[in-house]
């Protein structure tokens, strides 16, 4: 009981509160509010737009690519990403349980199944040990492609999420997908800013999809994008956001299924103003974690930090509690003392809509679904 006390009153000296601190709100410092001004003034605020274009240059920048599209969010953007890789209906997709519900959510809407594999419990991100134990008992490698053998389905990708900003093991995932012919669709909505042997998350997997909803480190209220360094790709990816219309002066011509999954120039505008400054909310967090990791030093509770060869962004900062009874009376306590935390996600085939997914024991999903606590995160 101490050490929670203890922790509340840290909490509140560390963002100079004893009223409602939350679990990361959004900071609006820069050019904000004279970009969504200027956008306004020019009456262009829909899905054309000046910031459009600045915003998908900003983002090819900053995540080291060569294409991006900016769409309405992180969930439209990774169910583009997944089709663009060749999902289709019928097909399964190698994932996590311990992710947010958008990440499953994402595969079922292209008609196809989440695989729930296991995550390391130093990344709490999708395990590349547990995706070659899988696909040596269920592969099967065919010209076509990767077959999983109790299904009969095709396994047309992986998408790693990379859980509160935390680089999944790129390198020993990739090696594995690689020899199984299936490609990796990165799951980079919480990672904005974070790098894995010095390369940006998003940018290591045939396509990286980010998030701006409004508790990300960047954030535009909403709004998403797409990157990779297959320009045919991105630009297929332009294409079907955009509904799928064939370029012409004035006719409406659309020869594909498409999606109107367009950002609207009043929201490029925001995360424009919001890039700018992404450096600055970085080292802010940064300083966050250092001084968390500080305080929870010898305490009995464990503060999560990068692993090697990694550069974390700290989006969501955690800490790992003993037990889940230890986790309960944490959420309660602090929670209580209007201190915002929250337990991590549930597993996803607990969802009654997931329930019926392959998925392997989830030894290390299950012991961080007890025990992982979200603390506040916001920049100071």
């Amino acid at each position: 009981m101490k050490h929670i006390k203890d922790t509340i009153s840290f909490i509140q000296e560390s963002f100079k509160s004893t009223e409602f601190i939350p679990l990361h709100a959004p900071t609006f410092g820069g050019n904000e509010k004279n970009y969504l001004i200027e956008t306004i003034d020019s009456t262009f605020v829909s899905s054309v737009g000046a910031y459009v274009d600045q915003f998908e240059e900003m983002m090819t920048t900053i995540s080291k690519t060569k294409k991006a599209v900016a769409v309405v969010n992180g969930t439209a953007g990774i169910q583009v990403a997944l089709r663009l890789v060749g999902v289709k209906e019928g097909d399964e997709v190698i994932t996590q349980a311990l992710t947010f519900v958008a990440t499953a959510n994402a595969i079922a809407y292209n008609g196809a199944s989440p695989i729930f594999l296991d995550v390391d419990l130093d990344t709490m991100g999708l395990s590349p040990k547990a995706v070659s134990r899988f696909l040596e008992e269920f592969g099967d490698l065919r010209d076509e492609g990767c077959f999983n053998k109790k299904t009969g389905n095709k396994i047309s990708a992986c998408l790693p999420m990379h859980t509160f900003g935390f680089p999944v093991h790129l390198d020993e995932l990739k090696a594995v997908c690689d020899a199984w012919n299936i490609p990796i669709v990165e799951d980079a909505a919480e990672s904005l800013g974070s790098e894995y042997k010095n390369q940006p998350t998003g940018s290591i997997g045939e396509m990286g999809v980010f998030s701006f909803n409004g508790n990300k480190i960047v954030t535009c209220g909403g709004g998403g994008a797409i990157v990779t360094n297959n320009e045919q790709l991105g630009m297929k990816g332009k294409y079907l956001t955009t509904t799928a219309k064939v370029p012409h002066p004035y006719e409406f011509f659309h020869d594909e299924m498409g999606f109107n999954f367009r950002m609207p120039n009043l929201n490029a505008s925001l995360a424009c103003a919001q890039l700018e400054q992404l450096n600055s909310f970085l080292e802010n967090k940064r300083s966050l974690a250092s001084d968390y990791k500080a305080f929870f030093n010898n305490s009995g509770i464990q503060f999560r930090t990068e692993t090697p060869n990694t550069k974390a962004n700290y989006w969501l900062m955690c800490v790992e509690l003993e037990n889940q009874k230890a986790r309960d009376l944490f959420l309660a306590e602090t929670n209580a003392a209007k201190v915002m935390t929250r337990p991590i996600w549930q597993l996803m085939y607990r969802l009654p809509m997931y329930q019926h997914c392959q998925r392997d024991a989830q030894l290390n999903a299950q012991f961080l679904e007890e025990r992982i606590v979200n603390i506040p995160s916001s920049v100071r």
